[in-house]
């Protein structure tokens, strides 16, 4: 299967958007910042790692900001500041995460504090900054990231799970709320895609497993989770909010 960038798919309606993406500086992140800068949208994400985040920025055109995402006051201060400079977000991809694996018996109170504040309170608070932007436009379009690790019940991850669990209900309560303001809210469920980060966890024999659980035997790759992002941020997606999106290969 030909996987050139002419074969994906363009929406006229996400020309100029104005689109904010966390965690855009590599992997998944990096790949859907690439993918609305080719759909011509006016592209800004935040990361916390300098280096990959500035080569993103070069390679596509798309404004970085470094923000600490766990710094609420930081985070909302810099999106106020972008937005005043530029105009309200169109768009917001909530995608920034740390999948780090932990045991249940090393979890501290510290660790417990960290691991929800890296994973799910970003996504509340980055979510109520550009809300009112989007109600003063009359529509808006937030895409948060969960994960399908929670749905297959994985070992060392409960911290992560939980985080990614609680991020579903919050898309369903945003979804209900932020209706009436024609604010859209959907969650996407990546499967096990191919980045530098997760080469770290997975053997040889580890990528046999993934492959034996997805029902299409082909890797994913940041490209596939981006295309579903794009299109429930599109127009054409005008009717969809409130579920949840599982970009997988069929992985049970």
């Amino acid at each position: 299967m030909n996987d050139s960038r002419e074969m994906h798919a363009i929406y006229p309606s996400l020309q100029g958007r104005r689109v904010l993406i966390t965690g855009g500086g590599s992997g998944i992140g990096a790949g859907i910042v690439e993918g609305f800068a080719r759909q011509g949208a006016d592209v800004v994400f935040f990361d916390i790692a300098e280096d990959e985040s500035k080569s993103v920025a070069r390679q596509c055109g798309a404004r970085f900001e470094c923000v600490d995402l766990t710094d609420v006051v930081q985070t909302q201060r810099v999106i106020k500041k972008v937005a005043e400079e530029g105009g309200a977000f169109d768009i917001l991809v909530n995608n920034a995460a740390n999948d780090d694996r932990h045991a249940l018996v090393d979890v501290t109170e510290d660790y417990w504090e960290d691991s929800l504040d890296v994973n799910v309170r970003h996504q509340f608070f980055c979510a109520q900054s550009v809300i009112p932007g989007m109600r003063a436009k009359g529509a808006g379009a937030i895409i948060n990231l969960g994960s399908i690790s929670w749905h297959l019940a994985m070992t060392d991850l409960v911290l992560y799970q939980m985080a990614k669990a609680a991020i579903e209900g919050m898309t369903r309560a945003l979804a209900r709320e932020l209706g009436p303001d024609g604010i859209r809210v959907n969650c996407v469920l990546p499967g096990s895609v191919d980045t530098p980060r997760q080469q770290k966890w997975y053997t040889p024999e580890g990528e046999a497993e993934i492959m034996a659980t997805q029902c299409l035997k082909r890797r994913l790759a940041p490209v596939d989770v981006a295309a579903m992002v794009m299109f429930l941020a599109s127009d054409d997606a005008r009717l969809i909010t409130g579920h949840n999106h599982f970009v997988d290969a069929g992985m049970r």
